[in-house]
């Protein structure tokens, strides 16, 4: 396996952990609703310039594209929504390490729904997930966030673990970047839709000058992740790169430190349960089948 796939995953994780750090950035001056219908803008407009420079619509489907519809309005849609509003209401490290569940997720989907079965280290990283997940709740709470608070990124996690048993199933039918790119024009359109018919379409104006440039710098940033894990991916196996992606959170806590101080405190609580966390993570991901 060339080393490049080691650089490119983790590079990946550098990039979702600094989306992150710019979204906590934008939402200083600005709401989530902005944030997010920016996010979605900078990922239809970089992903469909993708799908016009390499695959075009030549592998393309009826099922494929239906797959990856669905795919935008529960996993873009749902989970990528509740990530800006929980970053907003527990702060970029807590959501960060909560929302690196979904790969606990789509375990429990793939052993209920594909017949996968349960091994040691799937057993045992879910124990320490537990772990790392009470930890991180008990710093939480300490810090003044209510238990109601950590359903969002639960939700946005779970949301992210449906949503990757249905990408698996569509790229069977369709190709990565056309696939990637119905799914988040099928979420641009729920969700321009949803702000219209609410009344909220002025949330479409980013009337802050920095929101806009961190909003826009979180969807290079999201978009850059995605592209370098597909590469990762095109390079070297999913028991490699998905372990390293999943890392993102240690490096959401490197660059808190950062450019986060007086927003966000951080506490050994939270800093041990997202590591705790980030094993389990890679307990089930990357030994899963040993």
């Amino acid at each position: 396996m060339p080393p490049a796939v080691f650089v490119l995953a983790l590079l990946s994780a550098v990039a979702s952990a600094a989306s992150t750090i710019f979204i906590r950035q934008g939402l200083r001056h600005s709401t989530p609703y902005a944030g997010f219908w920016i996010n979605l803008v900078v990922g239809i407009v970089t992903l469909w310039t993708g799908v016009l420079l390499t695959e075009g619509f030549g592998h393309l489907s009826l099922k494929g594209a239906a797959l990856f519809a669905l795919a935008g309005l529960i996993g873009t849609t749902g989970g990528r929504l509740l990530r800006f509003v929980s970053i907003e209401q527990v702060g970029a490290s807590i959501a960060s390490a909560l929302i690196n569940l979904n790969p606990l997720v789509s375990t429990g989907l793939a052993i209920l729904l594909l017949g996968e079965r349960v091994t040691l280290p799937i057993l045992a990283g879910t124990i320490v997930i537990v772990l790392g997940t009470t930890s991180l709740s008990i710093g939480g709470f300490r810090l003044g966030v209510r238990p109601g608070q950590l359903v969002l990124p639960i939700l946005s996690a779970v949301c992210f673990g449906v949503v990757a048993i249905l990408r698996k199933s569509g790229l069977a039918h369709t190709g990565p970047v056309l696939g990637s790119a119905i799914n988040a024009s099928t979420a641009f359109i729920a969700f321009t839709t949803f702000l219209l018919a609410s009344g909220h379409g002025s949330e479409m104006r980013c009337r802050d000058r920095r929101s806009l440039a961190h909003f826009i710098a979180a969807g290079v940033a999201e978009n850059a992740g995605v592209f370098l894990t597909v590469v990762a991916l095109g390079l070297g196996t999913v028991s490699v790169v998905t372990p390293l992606t999943a890392t993102g959170p240690i490096f959401v806590l490197l660059l808190s430190f950062a450019f986060l101080r007086g927003i966000e405190r951080l506490t050994a609580r939270i800093v041990l349960g997202t590591i705790l966390i980030v094993l389990g993570v890679y307990l089930i991901t990357a030994l899963a089948g040993r």
